[in-house]
């Protein structure tokens, strides 16, 4: 059985415009600044069965210099480098990269971080160790350690051996803040599947239009309520934080993340999980008079060039939708994936109009 969800659109009665739905703007938006960010570093494994990296020389030189640093007895050649010959044969060491994802709140000094662990070179990281790894930030350019890692590997039994986990092994050392304003203004960043110019000018006029006495009342303060925001592109909105609000910013982005919306619905658009085997069709997709055939089923769909349409007399008569399309082929026990492949063939051969979201 075809596991199909119609969209249905709940429409909220507005004096702007029927057509669309109100959301609050957390839901379609995020501020600036409240984004993950990724920590990473190159350390050692160790305790591996045989399975590390054997003769390879920069995973040698990693090892001798922490051998060195904890007071090992590593021996030094004629040229007072380190004689790589002493640990170049280890089988039980690996050298991996290590990641821990800071969420997009920030993290705080002695927060603890996951942490994932890649092999370079290994064939399996199964059994390992992590010895203890600084993490530095994304650019290259800023040395600062803002966490430690260390710990046992969790190799998933699922996934590759190569690849291992260490829930909370990474230590904070420095905090990591989310900045959420910047010359006292915030930027409002539009969800992916809410981006357009349409949108980011709805929500510059809405925020435009609210007065002193909704931000707050301003009264006796000798301080502004006013705010203004400006639409720089289809994602990006930039705020000014009022007056009012200098001193408590987060109050004022409260207000404003909570504030109602009037967006255009996605009533044209068709959402596609195919390995859920899931299809959402919004209630405006249509498609051209077709004639589609599955195996030794035939369906027409579509009122012009002697089709027989798909689905209620009050659909369009020139175009069906594509709700009826998909209603029939359910009916008829077509599988999922064959639906899908029908509205990709659809689309592509420009029979469908409406937009193809692939989740």
């Amino acid at each position: 059985m075809i596991r199909l969800i119609l969209a249905l659109t709940v429409f909220i009665t507005s004096l702007t415009s029927v057509d669309a739905a109100g959301m609050r703007l957390a839901n379609i938006c995020r501020v600036k600044g409240q984004e993950t960010n990724t920590l990473q570093g190159l350390g050692l494994v160790v305790g591996l069965r045989g399975t590390g990296d054997s003769g390879a020389a920069p995973t040698a030189r990693a090892l001798a210099r922490m051998m060195q640093l904890m007071g090992g007895p590593i021996s030094i050649d004629r040229t007072g480098q380190l004689n790589l010959d002493d640990v170049a044969d280890a089988k039980n060491v690996a050298m991996v990269f290590v990641t821990a994802t800071v969420p997009a709140v920030g993290a705080q000094a002695g927060d603890s971080l996951n942490v994932t662990i890649n092999a370079i070179n290994a064939k399996s990281l199964e059994g390992g160790t992590l010895m203890l790894t600084p993490l530095l930030g994304p650019r290259s350019d800023n040395p600062t350690v803002y966490a430690m890692a260390q710990g046992a590997l969790n190799v998933s039994l699922d996934g590759p051996a190569t690849t291992a986990k260490i829930q909370g092994g990474a230590k904070m050392e420095a905090s990591v803040s989310a900045q959420y304003q910047k010359d006292g203004k915030i930027t409002l960043i539009l969800e992916k599947d809410f981006a357009s110019f349409d949108t980011a000018q709805r929500i510059e006029d809405e925020i435009n239009g609210l007065s002193s006495l909704t931000l707050g009342d301003a009264t006796g303060t000798g301080k502004s309520g006013r705010t203004s925001a400006r639409a720089i592109d289809q994602l990006h909105i930039e705020v000014l934080i009022p007056e009012l609000y200098r001193d408590n910013p987060i109050k004022f982005i409260s207000f404003l993340l909570g504030t109602t919306i009037q967006i255009n619905n996605h009533s044209s658009r068709v959402v596609i999980n195919e390995r859920d085997g899931v299809v959402v069709i919004g209630k405006d997709v249509e498609v051209a008079p077709v004639l589609v055939t599955h195996r030794n089923l035939r369906i027409e769909a579509g009122g012009g060039g002697g089709f027989v349409a798909v689905g209620d007399k009050n659909d369009v008569p020139a175009n069906a939708k594509l709700k009826s399309l998909a209603d029939a082929l359910n009916a008829l026990d077509v599988p999922a994936e064959d639906l899908i492949a029908i509205i990709k063939t659809l689309k592509r051969k420009g029979d469908l109009y409406g937009e193809v979201v692939f989740q």
